[in-house]
């Protein structure tokens, strides 16, 4: 009965999202095209501005060209440069105060998934003062305009600048949970690769295997539409020939460039087509451990992937197509098997491991309870896995 409620569940959503006001951000893209941003910033008549990033930047020194540019158009502008990997709903609401205290307008999200999720919350509250990020918790509960955001994404796995979600992490309680709604989607996103340039290979390497996690899971679900097929298989292309000289050439603009489009591809797909049970289980182990998410989905991806066995022998062979890793007269299974293979080859390459070595036993029933919570029913899994799967999971995992 639950299995049919969740499909039932999945299908009416299908068919209502059909209808909500999905868009795109308009796309700065190539290099250089940061220097774009500040006059478009003027033109949409934003005095104020609220910059929302972290100490990583800062210390980079990545932002202050842009600053003085924006400034240089006579712009105010207030920096929150508190935010944490995992961002909390503490970093929401001190970003918030400054937003109000400045009388910002408008806001720009600078960093990684992070920093982008963060000034989602912020926009959200802007819009919703009558709520609080746990009451927006969820599906459409922001609802109303939000102040315009723009994205300037400096990794290249999240696709946070192309969805309608913010991640948000909750300290006290140890969730991690989504705030979901298109009114969220960024105005625009800046694709400049000059900002991944010198990215540390071991954030090249989390982040580009979030995009492929990302790409795999919209395309393999229940939800797709042709664009987020396309998307997906576009993201997988890019992923698996840039992704390994992006991660040992870190100077390589076209790579770097390549890896950008990936990331941004993937987060148009799953916004629309959404995840599954690899994000599940890598928010719970980011909420209760503080593993990287990027890094939390590649090792947790060729697990559930053959852990849905047969159920995704045929989208799994059209990926390895995608990634051209296969002979065109392989069997769907014989694909299927190479491609998980090949994630598998990908993260060792990189030095991603292949368990969790923090995963405690005593956690590990809570962990299921909330996994099973954040993908039933919503998440369009090709195949539907209860607790005892969540449970035998997390144990295929645990180092």
């Amino acid at each position: 009965m639950r299995i049919c409620y969740y499909r039932s569940y999945q299908a009416i959503y299908k068919i209502i999202s059909t209808f909500l006001p999905w868009r795109y951000p308009s796309l700065l893209e190539g290099e250089g095209s940061l220097d774009e941003l500040p006059a478009i910033i003027k033109d949409q008549q934003v005095d104020c501005l609220l910059i929302v990033t972290d100490q990583g930047i800062i210390s980079a020194g990545l932002l202050y060209p842009f600053v003085e540019q924006v400034k240089s158009l006579s712009i105010d502008v207030c920096i929150y440069d508190k935010t944490v990997p995992n961002p909390t709903i503490q970093n929401i609401e001190e970003a918030l105060e400054l937003y109000h205290s400045n009388r910002c307008m408008g806001i720009v999200a600078f960093g990684g998934g992070s920093s982008i999720d963060c000034a989602k919350g912020v926009a959200a509250r802007v819009a919703r003062p009558d709520k609080r990020i746990s009451e927006m918790r969820g599906q459409l509960k922001v609802k109303k305009k939000t102040p315009l955001l723009f994205a300037v994404p400096t990794t290249s796995g999240t696709g946070s600048e192309a969805t309608l979600a913010a991640v948000i992490s909750h300290t006290e309680t140890q969730e991690k949970y989504a705030v979901n709604d298109p009114v969220l989607i960024p105005d625009y996103a800046v694709l400049d690769p000059l900002l991944t340039i010198k990215l540390p290979a071991h954030i090249t390497a989390a982040t580009g295997m979030d995009a492929l996690t990302h790409a795999v899971e919209a395309y393999i679900g229940r939800s797709n539409t042709e664009e987020t097929k396309q998307c997906s298989l576009q993201s997988v292309n890019l992923i698996f020939n840039h992704l390994p000289t992006a991660y040992s050439d870190g100077l390589n603009k076209e790579s770097r460039k390549s890896m950008q489009k990936a990331s941004y591809l993937a987060g148009v797909a799953f916004t629309r087509a959404y995840v599954g049970y690899v994000h599940a289980i890598a928010h719970t182990l980011s909420a209760f451990y503080g593993v990287p998410h990027g890094q939390a989905n590649a090792i947790i991806l060729p697990h559930v992937l053959e852990y849905y066995g047969s159920s995704v022998y045929k989208p799994l062979a059209e990926l390895a197509d995608a990634a051209e890793i296969c002979a065109s007269e392989e069997s769907d299974k014989e694909k299927a098997v190479k491609f998980i293979r090949s994630i598998k080859e990908l993260n060792a390459a990189m030095n991603i491991p292949d368990k969790v070595s923090d995963i405690k036993e005593e956690d590990i029933p809570l962990m299921v309870e909330r996994a099973h919570k954040e993908a039933n029913p919503l998440y369009p899994v090709p195949k539907i896995l209860l607790k005892d799967d969540l449970t035998r999971l997390y144990h295929i995992i645990k180092e």
